[in-house]
């Protein structure tokens, strides 16, 4: 089985591949200050707590955008299941036309959610990306991916809307029953996930026109990218697994590495 690692700024996603089937999901906090031995503990936690025997991993693949808990997670990886991981970096085939400026800055997790998206879905693509960031990326029918925007998280904005202002309260992230509120709470959620879709309409829309093409499809992912497009008024496909899936497609192009 294949052990697939999405390691972002938040979360740590595990993926565990039998074959093309996705077996199991793990999921657990981001710290930079763990050593390999404690991530190794928790890795190794989770396979018994899920009854997941080690010894059937016989693959690893990791994408980081944390550089500092790459390698101790690798280590940790090996630790537990005696496997030495491949990591999305330089010298591995993709399978992905990177049309952009400088190709080494582009976050391994998008380049496997793009990947991933593509080859469940095909092309062209507009990719939406709803983490600590939302990144918004396109890829054409060539499977290439030709560029994107990256804006603030959902996260991310309320914490600045609340800690900015004194007498604003911090609340949970749900949509109100209508956008125009008549209290603080209510209007601050209508801001947020409201104007977070109004954004996603807007850039869908301004992606289009730049393209030319009105054929594409719209994917999200990411932990707040369910509740935010419900609130859209495009069509727009949940996958939350279209990372692992491309670490997973990824892996089998490198699998000799």
């Amino acid at each position: 089985m294949l052990l697939t690692a999405d390691v972002g700024n938040t979360n740590i996603k595990l993926g565990i591949f039998d074959g093309e089937t996705l077996r199991f999901k793990l999921r657990f906090s981001t710290d930079t200050g763990k050593t390999s031995d404690e991530l190794a503990v928790e890795i190794y936690s989770f396979f018994k707590i899920y009854e997941i025997d080690s010894r059937e991993i016989d693959a690893s693949i990791i994408s980081s955008v944390v550089p500092k808990i790459t390698q101790p997670l690798r280590e940790a990886i090996e630790i537990v299941t005696g496997v030495r991981s491949l990591v999305i970096g330089p010298g591995l085939k993709t399978g992905m036309d990177l049309k952009i400026d400088r190709p080494e800055t582009l976050g391994g997790d998008i380049v496997c959610g793009c990947v991933g998206a593509y080859e469940k879905y095909g092309g062209p693509l507009i990719v939406i990306f709803m983490g600590t960031a939302t990144v918004i990326a396109y890829v054409d029918d060539n499977k290439s991916y030709c560029g994107g925007i990256i804006a603030p998280g959902v996260g991310i904005s309320l914490d600045a809307l609340t800690e900015g202002g004194a007498l604003l309260p911090s609340v949970d992230l749900r949509a109100p029953k209508s956008v125009i509120c008549t209290n603080t709470v209510d209007c601050i959620r209508s801001g947020i996930m409201y104007g977070t879709a109004c954004m996603l309409d807007g850039m869908i829309e301004k992606f289009i026109e730049e393209s030319g093409r009105e054929d594409c499809r719209f994917i999200a992912t990411g932990g707040l990218a369910n509740a935010t497009i419900k609130n859209c008024s495009h069509e727009i496909t949940y996958d939350e697994n279209i990372i692992l899936e491309g670490l997973r497609n990824i892996y089998f192009r490198n699998r000799g590495k």
